[in-house]
């Protein structure tokens, strides 16, 4: 007699054996989403030596920086100047046509910016709008209602457009609220489809706090591909405070989904609000109680992992791991990345 158990054990794990996709895109967002969250300035040049080598390491989509206002997020008021500064190094000029440079462009003034920059040879092939599904922390975030961003994003998707800048439209609040608690996975979806809508080439999906657990990722993202599909147009942005980072991912690949972002070293969160001893308005109080518990997937853990799946990312990983170990020197202390300090697993007897 069959045991009964044994039979479904094996019948079940013959119809759901992991499947992933064969290649991913992995975007970097160090120098603008992961520096942001520092609490001393990055120095200018520092910045640059991240982005040449990230070029240099293979990344095609890099964030750069921030052109809200530097008041607020005074990590980036040297905005101008980097970009001015990684359009004319030499280091990068061989391939940097090759790449999309990204900034963040939430409120009008910022994207007039961007506009402006591009128009005189130095801006960003790309922008980032975003909404929350949660009224409140949109609201927090931009200081506009949902009613009132998607109005102006429509106007300046086409502004941007007109410049020859690409848009990428981001949804966050996807698996809960820091202030309302928990969202609806639906109007996330529903937020996806608007901003294809109304002209963005792209859609971030953000679990912007950790709250994402990995059988929601799966069921988000299954959901995604089924009522809107464009697999390539839909980027993966996890964070992972609660240390279920790399699971999501997992989940997300067993999805399908191709396209992530991380940062070096995990770090990343809200923008400071304390910079080289002075206070800052950046996002305000913060959503978190450690700021050192909290960030990004990271990017060296995460290559070397897609690396031992026989997941191709295009990258050169030995590099990464080099630039990974800078990072913390730039930051100056010890961060999230387990393999900077383990290495990748070796691919042949090393003789020993």
């Amino acid at each position: 007699m069959i045991n009964p158990i044994l039979f479904y054990n094996l019948v079940f794990l013959k119809s759901n054996q992991m499947k992933y996709p064969k290649k991913v895109v992995i975007g970097d967002i160090t120098v603008r989403d992961g520096y942001q969250h520092e609490e001393k300035f990055i120095p200018t040049d520092a910045k640059l030596w991240m982005l040449e080598n990230l070029l240099l390491a293979g990344f095609k989509h890099i964030e750069v920086t921030n052109f809200g206002n530097p008041r607020g997020m005074p990590q980036f008021s040297d905005a101008d100047e980097l970009f001015k500064k990684i359009r004319t190094s030499k280091k990068v000029s061989h391939i940097i046509n090759d790449a999309s440079l990204t900034a963040i462009t939430i409120r009008e003034k910022a994207v007039e910016r961007a506009i402006e920059a591009k128009l005189k040879g130095y801006g960003p092939d790309r922008i980032l709008l975003m909404v929350s599904t949660s009224e409140s922390h949109h609201m927090k975030n931009s200081g506009l209602t949902l009613d009132q961003y998607w109005k102006m994003a429509e106007e300046q998707i086409k502004n941007a457009h007109e410049a020859g800048i690409k848009v990428n439209g981001t949804v966050s609040t996807i698996w809960g609220c820091p202030i309302e608690g928990p969202t609806d996975l639906n109007k996330a979806i529903d937020f996806t489809q608007r901003w294809f809508d109304i002209g963005a080439d792209d859609v971030e999906h953000a679990d912007h706090d950790g709250s994402a657990s990995p059988d929601r990722v799966y069921q988000y993202y299954s959901m995604l591909q089924e009522k809107v599909g464009m697999t390539h147009k839909q980027i993966v942005h996890f964070h992972t405070t609660r240390g279920w980072g790399l699971a999501n991912v997992l989940a997300a690949l067993q999805a399908g989904m191709t396209n992530f972002e991380a940062t070096m070293g995990g770090i990343g969160g809200q923008p400071a609000n304390f910079i080289d001893g002075i206070p800052v308005a950046g996002t305000g109080s913060y959503y978190y109680k450690d700021p050192n518990l909290v960030g990004l997937v990271s990017t060296e853990d995460l290559v070397v992992m897609l690396d031992e799946m026989g997941i191709e990312t295009n990258l050169d990983i030995d590099k990464v791991l080099e630039i990974g170990q800078m990072n913390e020197r730039i930051v100056g202390r010890r961060l999230r990345s387990e393999s900077i300090k383990n290495g990748r697993i070796p691919k042949s007897l090393t003789g020993r």
